[in-house]
């Protein structure tokens, strides 16, 4: 028994002597994604975005932002360009890296000071005295005079010539310069793209808005170029335009032409002013005739103020 007891007392000195080890909460960190999680989506940055809306297609988004519909595919990495969902973003300007970057230069001092390094030698001033402040000379009357010279009180600095008060008036600030056009905003030469009458003028906002003019014509009339450019969409993909063809003249200006019954051009072509580039029909509309819209940087803009008076 009494060994026992030694026995019992001896075990629960050696647990006292080594407390337990405290449990801690460790996190295992790693950069790789848990299994079965999705990457977030990347976050568009920097340039013009569109969110998709019902009714939407690619080439009607073109049109309104005045840009190639391959453009934005390529912005956006479509393979398909009917493919795309309402609440999607679409990037409908140049990415920045294809825009032109404006270079800052560095701005000089003009000013009469300039900062020099710390240490650099120069002559002694009025604020910087590089001689000894104080020191014993050898006596001599050189010296005694030079002493009493400089015991002298100096000339008080000639004030400066004051500015008549015509000349310190305060100038008037410079007109400001017009700010440039946008590039590729050069002049158009355009003529008409019909020679029928105008049934229908521009209406920008209302119950009756039109983007363009309605000219009137009859099935297989010439549809002509209205100026030289480079065709960038044939189709009849935006609704309401029926068998639609675009042309792009410069970096801010197309036209387009719709209803056409018969298409006789095919995209990336160039055409000249005056080229019969397509036929007058009634696709999409309740008569034959041909839509014709004028657009600046993607707004619609009243054809009647650019094409000439006849």
């Amino acid at each position: 028994m009494k060994y026992r007891y030694l026995l019992v007392v001896g075990l629960l000195a050696g647990c006292a002597s080594h407390p337990p080890v405290p449990v801690s909460e460790r996190t295992i960190t790693s950069n790789e994604p848990a299994i079965g999680a999705k990457p977030a989506a990347p976050v568009p940055t920097g340039g013009e975005f569109y969110t998709v809306k019902k009714g939407d297609t690619l080439y009607s988004i073109a049109l309104e932002h005045g840009h190639d519909y391959k453009d934005i595919a390529a912005w956006n990495n479509l393979d398909n360009p009917n493919r795309i969902r309402v609440g999607q973003q679409l990037r409908v300007s140049p990415p920045p890296g294809e825009e032109p970057v404006a270079v800052a230069k560095p701005v000089l001092s003009s000013g009469p000071l300039e900062a020099k390094p710390a240490g650099a030698a120069g002559a002694n001033t009025d604020a910087f005295k590089r001689e000894p402040k104080g020191g014993t000379v050898a006596y001599s009357d050189e010296a005694l005079a030079r002493m009493r010279e400089s015991a002298q009180p100096q000339k008080p600095p000639e004030k400066a010539e004051e500015r008549p008060a015509a000349q310190a008036a305060e100038q008037k600030p410079a007109a400001a310069e017009p700010k440039p056009a946008p590039a590729g905003d050069e002049a158009v030469d355009w003529s008409w793209p019909s020679t029928g009458k105008t049934v229908a003028g521009f209406s920008e906002s209302g119950p009756g808005a039109n983007k363009g003019i309605d000219i009137a014509g009859k099935t297989g009339d010439p549809v002509l170029a209205a100026a030289a450019g480079k065709v960038v969409y044939v189709g009849s993909g935006l609704r309401g335009y029926g068998n639609l063809v675009i042309v792009r003249h410069n970096g801010s200006y197309l036209s387009a032409y719709a209803h056409n019954s018969k298409i006789l051009v095919k995209e990336t072509q160039t055409v000249a002013k005056g080229q019969k580039i397509a036929e007058i029909g009634n696709s999409d509309a309740e008569q034959a005739g041909l839509h014709f819209e004028i657009r600046r940087l993607g707004k619609p803009v009243d054809p009647l103020n650019f094409l000439p008076a006849r």
